[in-house]
């Protein structure tokens, strides 16, 4: 039986926010069901609309990412279902990871990246849905990934206490640090001039340039999700109901707030003019939206907030035609710190098939075909 959707409370907020244009979240959750909901700002009130429901794997999710086109889902059942957002119909699925499908990341619109508990990493053409690289990217479980901004770099943590950077020009390691603990989560800053490594409770925040430790970050509890707001300005959460933000220039939290009644799982965030929501999920079934303003990080407000009525694993932002939130000015400031090579890579003859079943109000309830261990497709 699908969770029932029940809507949040709803707050006033400004005219400023009326024409910001189409935005869904979508979540997962561990039982098995992604939940797709609109976001309806007005003048008068801000609303989360339900817009579809769908049993999409035969296990809990562990990931969801959104391009402007599609949404991929990565679940224990080693699959990842693809969604196409703008005709709302399935797409296929790409069966390549023997276990779970811990990380999934889109560069852009074209190329996903894929890290599994098989220890590989994979890059996907999102054209073709060619499998461009298959990497053997950890000797442990691939925990983490990240693309540079510039797209010719991305960074893989593992289960082997290593931190590898890849070469996505021609699919190799660049470089290889040693960590002394297992790393849960690795992002690159918004411009991709630092990046940030989570071990637990403790962040380690990384210059580009040097590629050494400027600074780290203790949090009361175990970190379990991480986003950046703006360059310097890090969201941070963990095994308890708190976010905090720091500002990474000084090493300080300089706003935290009580964002659920139980550990949040998720964030996201998305812009809109100078002003940032913020969003958050929990294992307590809610997803809710923040009004975070960047000038005066001292002040949030909750906009609005529904019960999903499920335990929820991952969330991520969908947004059409807007792509990733940096100026001509920030693209090529993260360009010109890599190589002027373009980040092509000679695809292989794995791929996925195509789909077309029509996803109405309700994705339809289906269980995913069984695989052969290898590249084979629905």
């Amino acid at each position: 039986m699908l969770p029932r959707f029940t809507h949040g409370i709803t707050l006033t907020c400004s005219k400023s926010f009326y024409n910001m244009g189409e935005v869904e979240v979508v979540a997962g959750s561990y039982e098995q069901i992604v939940f797709g909901y609109r976001v309806c700002p007005s003048e008068e009130e801000w609303r989360i609309e339900p817009v579809f429901t769908h049993h999409a794997h035969t296990a809990s999710l562990s990931a969801v990412a959104a391009s402007e086109q599609f949404i991929a889902t990565g679940s224990k059942d080693e699959t990842v279902q693809l969604y196409d957002m703008n005709t709302r119909t399935e797409h296929g699925a790409l069966l390549h990871h023997s276990g779970t499908v811990s990380c999934l990341e889109f560069y852009g619109t074209s190329h996903l990246l894929s890290g599994g508990e098989d220890g590989l990493l994979c890059v996907w053409s999102t054209k073709t849905w060619d499998c461009l690289k298959t990497i053997k990217a950890h000797m442990g479980h691939v925990t983490s990934l990240s693309v540079h901004p510039s797209g010719k770099l991305a960074l893989s943590v593992g289960t082997d206490k290593k931190l590898r950077t890849w070469n996505l020009i021609d699919g190799r390691s660049a470089f290889v640090k040693n960590i002394k603990q297992d790393a849960q989560l690795v992002l690159w800053s918004p411009v991709g001039d630092k990046y940030v490594v989570v071990m637990h409770d403790k962040l380690d925040i990384y210059s580009l340039e040097s590629a050494s430790i400027t600074g780290t970050l203790t949090y009361q509890k175990r970190i379990s999700s991480i986003k950046f707001l703006k360059n310097t300005l890090l969201a941070v959460a963990g095994d308890d109901e708190y976010v905090k933000v720091y500002d990474l220039l000084s090493e300080k939290c300089i706003c935290e707030f009580r964002a659920h009644e139980n550990r949040v799982k998720a964030m996201d965030s998305f812009l809109i003019d100078e002003l940032c929501v913020l969003v958050t999920a929990s294992n307590d079934g809610f997803i809710k939206l923040w009004k975070f303003n960047l000038e005066s990080p001292e002040v949030v407000c909750l906009l609005s907030q529904v019960n999903t009525t499920a335990r929820l694993t991952c969330l991520s932002v969908w947004r059409p035609k807007t792509g990733r939130e940096l100026s001509a000015e920030q693209i090529t400031q993260s360009a010109s710190m890599l190589s002027d090579k373009e980040a092509l890579l000679s695809p292989t003859s794995k791929r996925v098939r195509n789909t077309e079943k029509v996803v109405s109000q309700h994705f339809s309830i289906r269980k995913p075909p069984k695989k052969n261990k290898k590249q084979k497709v629905q």
